[in-house]
């Protein structure tokens, strides 16, 4: 089953690595010390733990970074909801925000999503970046694809930044 993705266009390739502009877009956040909570608050909420008991389909990636400190999960919301469409949580633990418009660096990889196999191929990213003399502004966001029954060699994963592009 094909799951809805943020629209992005690729503005620049390399053989390592590839940087995306993607629009404007609407998700739902959560912070968290346990992984699994938080994926379960924001499962919840596309389940129905929203303002509208409406049941809102899943899209791809879910995707995990570090700010300030916290652990933040997001789930994209489908392209059909606006800021004003879109239910509000019923959980205080899940925020709907608005994630600016922007370019973001990105490098592919398969495999499982531990944060050994992150962490290698977010440090490869930001070496090349740097060599290339691209300025990283923002954390490093992990993106996965596919739920916890596809084999680990057929996964889709990315390495990500928000880059200053020119």
């Amino acid at each position: 089953m094909a799951y809805e993705e943020p629209s992005f266009n690729v503005v620049h390739q390399t053989d390592v690595y590839e940087v995306r502009h993607y629009v404007e877009r609407l998700a739902v956040q959560a912070t968290y010390s346990n992984q699994n909570s938080s994926f379960r608050n924001l499962f919840n909420y596309i389940s129905g733990a929203n303002t509208g008991s409406e049941k809102i389909a899943m899209t791809t990636p879910v995707t995990q970074s570090e700010e300030s400190s916290e652990m933040v999960m997001q789930f994209y919301l489908p392209s059909k909801f606006t800021k004003k469409t879109a239910p509000l949580p019923t959980d205080s633990k899940v925020r709907l925000i608005t994630i600016e418009e922007g370019h973001y660096a990105v490098i592919k990889y398969s495999g499982r999503i531990t944060d050994k196999n992150f962490d290698k191929h977010k440090n490869i990213l930001q070496k090349n970046l740097k060599k290339d003399n691209i300025e990283i502004i923002g954390p490093a966001i992990k993106a996965y694809y596919n739920g916890p029954f596809t084999l680990p060699m057929l996964r889709r994963n990315e390495a990500m930044y928000l880059v200053n592009w020119k």
